[in-house]
């Protein structure tokens, strides 16, 4: 890590279709080799599968919630001491908290084999949406691990 400045945050742009920064942040995490027409097709196909299947709900609102249910309070982190390493629990901030739960939906519904990417991150959103699936679980792992290195909070700094 730089020891001269800090980076500083870029500030994301709102969507074109749904007016969101959290839409463009999904479209990000989708985007593999500056492909950014695929992502958003993939992301809006998704979308438009999430409307079919629940008519009376806002697909960006399905999404927020979906990342919320997602997100990690708390999580460990390795450190240095005396020549042995703690995992020492954090807190996560509200920023990384948002990318890690992005992260999650994208990386479990690319593992789904067999499925195209448009349908198989709908289902992974619409699993988060209802409090299940294999981000939701993946959340309740890095917890389960922060609670159980609890005893080592003394050494975050």
């Amino acid at each position: 890590m730089s020891r001269r400045r800090q980076a500083t945050k870029r500030s994301i742009s709102k969507d074109g279709r749904y007016n969101s920064t959290l839409v463009t942040r999904l479209v990000n995490t989708v985007m593999k080799g500056g492909k950014k027409n695929t992502a958003q097709r993939i992301v809006y196909g998704a979308f438009e599968s999430l409307s079919e299947k629940n008519p009376a709900s806002n697909p960006v609102e399905v999404l927020q919630r979906a990342v919320d249910n997602a997100k990690p309070r708390i999580e460990t982190k390795a450190r240095r001491v005396g020549g042995a390493t703690y995992q020492v629990p954090l807190e996560v901030t509200s920023d990384r908290q948002a990318s890690l739960a992005l992260r999650w939906l994208v990386q479990f519904a690319d593992a789904r084999k067999g499925v195209p990417m448009k349908q198989a991150l709908a289902a992974e959103i619409m699993e988060a949406y209802q409090g299940q699936g294999n981000a939701i679980r993946k959340r309740d792992e890095v917890h389960k691990m922060a609670q159980a290195n609890k005893a080592f909070a003394h050494f975050r700094w």
